[in-house]
């Protein structure tokens, strides 16, 4: 395990390094920087120089990254256009938008899983046909208009939670943006889970495990839910760096100043160093987490071994 580990971390070096070139390519290549720092107005040769100079923008582009490969690993991710450090922004934003992803992980995982197991279990039954058909009605809905719904009906109609979320973020402030962020990924669980259960519901250690006459909670929870968990894990692994990410039409509905938030608020003014910074750290979390999705399968199915 400890050489599986191993190589597992030394395989995410030439990764890293692609993902975050690719992106700071993107971001600093499309766009003038110093020109949206000015607006409408046209900067001063002699000023714009000077501030491509201090940024060092008037560097080919593999120097310019080199150089912040450098900065990074130095723990500095740069300064935004506004002058205030984009770790100190880091520091406010990332661990807002994380009870904001662990809440919908959350979410996804005990209703998804419940709901897929008892519509795989009933495969074909009217709980399954009533599953399928709410999974499907979910995934059609963009995340914008069951937001906006659900946040009329429960906040502004009805009452039953606050309609935005305070600067603080407190937990029970999030529970309703976390259900609308993992709505879309609660139904792909749901269908993941019920396609999974129903198709180990007629393998053959099933059946033994029912003619030794096992209890079926035990038969369910040791043997068939094991074993049809493992493609639910790989979705939710690769699916928390998306929700992380992906938390800008949440985060706007509920006025939520996380990492969405930034995000959208860098690509809006053209802030590079915000955008480059912030989803250099969703790419770790991203690589981390399908790491901690892999070591989890061998617990998940004690037939996976890593020499």
């Amino acid at each position: 395990m400890g050489r599986y580990v191993i190589r597992r971390l030394l395989q995410m070096i030439p990764v890293f390094i692609g993902s975050t070139f690719l992106i700071f390519f993107m971001v600093y290549a499309l766009g003038d920087p110093v020109a949206a720092l000015f607006g409408d107005k046209a900067p001063d040769p002699a000023t714009a120089a000077r501030i491509r100079a201090e940024l060092y923008l008037d560097q080919p582009l593999w120097k310019q990254y080199g150089h912040y490969m450098g900065q990074i690993l130095s723990g500095e991710f740069g300064t935004a256009f506004n002058g205030q450090k984009v770790t100190e922004l880091m520091a406010d934003a990332f661990p807002v938008t994380l009870r904001l992803t662990l809440v919908a992980i959350a979410v996804e995982i005990v209703i998804g899983i419940v709901l897929g197991v008892l519509s795989g279990l009933r495969r074909g039954r009217s709980v399954d046909t009533t599953v399928l058909l709410l999974t499907l009605v979910v995934v059609s809905i963009p995340t914008f208009v069951s937001g906006y719904v659900l946040q009329f009906l429960l906040g502004a109609k009805w009452g039953w939670v606050s309609p935005s979320v305070s600067p603080e973020a407190r937990l029970d402030e999030l529970i309703l943006p976390g259900v609308v962020l993992a709505l879309t990924s609660l139904a792909y669980v749901t269908r993941l889970t019920r396609t999974s259960v129903a198709e180990n519901s007629r393998a053959d250690y099933i059946r033994t495990a029912v003619a030794k006459g096992l209890p079926p909670r035990r038969i369910i929870g040791r043997h068939l839910l094991r074993n049809s968990l493992i493609p639910v894990v790989t979705f939710i692994g690769t699916d928390v760096g998306a929700l992380m990410g992906g938390a800008i039409v949440t985060e706007r509905i509920f006025n939520i100043h996380g990492v969405g938030y930034q995000l959208y608020q860098g690509i809006l003014r053209q802030n590079s160093p915000t955008v480059v910074g912030f989803v250099t750290i969703l790419v770790l979390v991203f690589l981390m987490a399908n790491l901690l999705v892999d070591l989890l399968y061998a617990v998940l199915d004690p037939r996976i071994r890593y020499a």
